[in-house]
């Protein structure tokens, strides 16, 4: 009989996969036991204590090379590993006279207290580096621009898409991320912000607001606080939407959902561009191309529902401005809002793409092409936040107050050929069963718009190395925090064991990680490096926590521990670390429904086996 479930539970695999899973796994673990043990055999060669055995891996050896007073060897079992050092009591041949000053015991206690803490500090330090490999790879950002402007939020009314942000509080930023970066450690205070807006350099006076997040998983109760002003880098394309019949923009054959690609023979990239162009126009004819998607339903036979892109030419005659008006030096908003009046163009963002039949929207009324404009009486300016853009679901959009009380009847308000209408429904409730059998509920909203986004142009990292490895100190810094804090959560009991993961997790992280490619991989070591560094500093005899509390007794006695006292200390640290593997592999089990299954039904089987005749 065999298993034939694939560790991790999600998916069958086979043997090629299954052999990759532990071939990632073997060099997951057997790399940061070496870089563990690697600090013990260092330190202990520079205080020239005498190393008789470096292993990495337990049982019988696969490899072993004999050095000069070394032997290093490769064990079996890829679950740990040992320096072996000349200790006294612990060795079965005499110790020879001149090697009497390189025992361990023989030297001075802080020399001992450094070659013991070195293991762990090897793995807590290993991740630095790991993590600087991976941020060597950002060799280019998003450009310090502001691309969306949320509604409700600290920039609006203040920054503009199209600003580019050239100092906050004074100190240059080059990317993106250096505003992020700077809003985040000013929460709740005012910052002077330095802007490009149409050549001219504009400062601004913005208050983040102070936004708490949840640091997952949420049983750890971490919190942490964020300034935000609502800015995204992602500009929208110049799609339109075309809201009324009597406009100057539909009479020319545009139509909702065009995306405008040049206008007079001038291309544009950007919604914000199709602005800035239409806003000089005084009154004269401007020529647009465009691409119009038309719906390709059953497509390929039959097998997908696409959209082809065709292309045209319009003649839009814009209303001339009034008498000494002026957008020149309007700021965006402005312009907006006179580009929609004289041309009947406006962001398609608000404007529904799709509406899936016999959907509570749908029964409400609402079809593609409708202008969504209230939401319960508030007015609907944003359908969602951009994720890329490094946001999470905000309540003053659409989606987000929607989804703020979505088990209640909503009232819907919008417009079509430029005709107000409005209807009532209720978010639906779905539910569904994972690969483990997990019963989910969910609330959907199936409609969707089309709104989709530029790609920015990138600038370079001026110092791609220190930025590097000051993420690399950030991230193993975040990393000890996130690991202490789920110590301490477990033994305050807030946290239940059944979070403690074991060799089965480990092979699942490890496979998962490698298969995703080296990024992953080297991201998911330096987390588990800094863990088992972490555990490895616990006060637990036959751990290194457990050697440092010794040395500490030692100090206060000003006397050595006695031989017999630490092994009788040793024996009780190897219950309790055998009890702590036994929970943790308990928990992993139990994590794969399909194991625990097997397991019993293996049990049974073998045990009425064992009482048939």
């Amino acid at each position: 009989m065999r298993l034939t479930a694939r560790v991790g539970g999600a998916k069958s695999a086979g043997p090629s996969d299954q052999a990759l899973d532990l071939v990632y796994f073997v060099l997951f673990v057997s790399s940061l036991i070496f870089i563990h043990e690697l600090g013990h055999f260092a330190f202990a060669k520079l205080f020239r204590v005498k190393v008789l055995t470096f292993s990495i891996g337990f049982g019988p050896k696969l490899l072993k090379v004999r050095g000069k007073e070394t032997e290093y060897c490769i064990g079996v079992l890829p679950f740990g590993g040992f320096v072996k050092m000349l200790e006294e009591g612990k060795t079965d041949a005499p110790i020879l006279p001149e090697d009497r000053g390189r025992t361990f015991e023989a030297q001075a206690l802080w020399k001992r207290v450094v070659i013991v803490l070195a293991g762990p500090a090897m793995n807590i330090v290993f991740p630095v580096a790991l993590y600087t490999s991976v941020y060597l790879e950002d060799r280019e950002f998003l450009p310090p621009t502001v691309g969306v402007v949320f509604p409700g939020k600290p920039a609006e009314g203040k920054l503009f898409a199209g600003d580019v942000v050239v100092a906050i509080d004074g100190v240059k930023v080059g990317s993106f991320p250096d505003v992020q970066k700077a809003f985040a450690k000013r929460a709740g205070s005012a910052v002077r912000v330095q802007v490009e807006r149409d050549g001219k350099v504009v400062d601004v006076a913005i208050t983040p607001a102070d936004e708490v997040e949840v640091v997952e998983p949420a049983e750890l109760e971490l919190y942490e606080h964020v300034g935000r002003v609502g800015i995204a880098p992602s500009f929208a394309l110049p799609v339109i939407g075309v809201a009324r019949t009597d406009s100057p923009a539909f009479r020319a054959g545009l139509r909702t959902f065009d995306r405008i690609t040049a206008v007079n023979g001038r291309k544009v990239d950007t919604f914000v561009d199709l602005v800035r162009v239409l806003a000089q126009n005084r009154g004269d004819n401007v020529v647009l191309t465009y691409v119009r998607p038309q719906a390709a339903p059953r497509a390929l036979g039959g097998l997908a529902d696409l959209a082809v892109l065709e292309t045209g030419i319009a003649s839009l005659a814009p209303r001339p401005p009034e008498e000494g008006a002026t957008t020149r030096d309007a700021d965006p908003a402005a312009r907006e809002r006179d580009v929609l009046g004289r041309t009947g163009i406006e962001s398609a963002e608000m404007y529904v793409a799709f509406v899936p039949e016999g959907s509570s929207e749908w029964r409400a009324g609402l079809r593609a092409g409708d202008r969504i404009t209230h939401l319960d009486g508030v007015a609907a300016r944003m359908w969602k936040v951009d994720r890329r853009g490094g946001h999470v679901l905000d309540d003053t959009t659409l989606v987000g107050m929607l989804f703020r009380e979505p088990n209640r009847t909503r009232e819907l308000v919008w417009t079509r050929d430029g005709e107000r209408m409005s209807g009532t429904f209720q978010l639906r409730r779905e539910r569904w069963d994972d690969e483990l059998g997990q019963n989910y509920a969910r609330y959907v909203f199936r409609s969707t718009h089309w709104a989709p986004r530029a790609t920015p142009k990138l600038v370079p990292n001026p110092s791609p190395v220190l930025y590097a490895v000051r993420r690399g100190f950030e991230q193993t810094g975040n990393a000890i925090k996130f690991i202490v804090v789920g110590f301490v959560r477990i033994v305050q009991g807030r946290v239940s064991l059944a979070a403690v993961s074991g060799p089965i997790t480990l092979y699942d992280v490890a496979g998962d990680a490698g298969a995703k490619g080296t990024t992953y991989f080297v991201w998911a070591m330096a987390v588990t490096s800094v863990n088992l560094g972490l555990i490895n500093l616990l006060p637990i005899p036959i751990l290194d926590g457990g050697h440092l509390m010794l040395f500490l007794v030692e100090w206060i006695r000003r006397r050595p521990v006695s031989l017999r006292t630490r092994e009788r200390v040793s024996l009780v640290g190897m219950s309790v670390l055998v009890l702590l593997m036994l929970v943790a592999f308990k928990n992993d089990v139990t994590r794969k429904r399909e194991w625990w299954d097997v397991i019993r039904l293996q049990v049974r089987e073998l045990t009425s086996d064992s009482r048939s005749p």
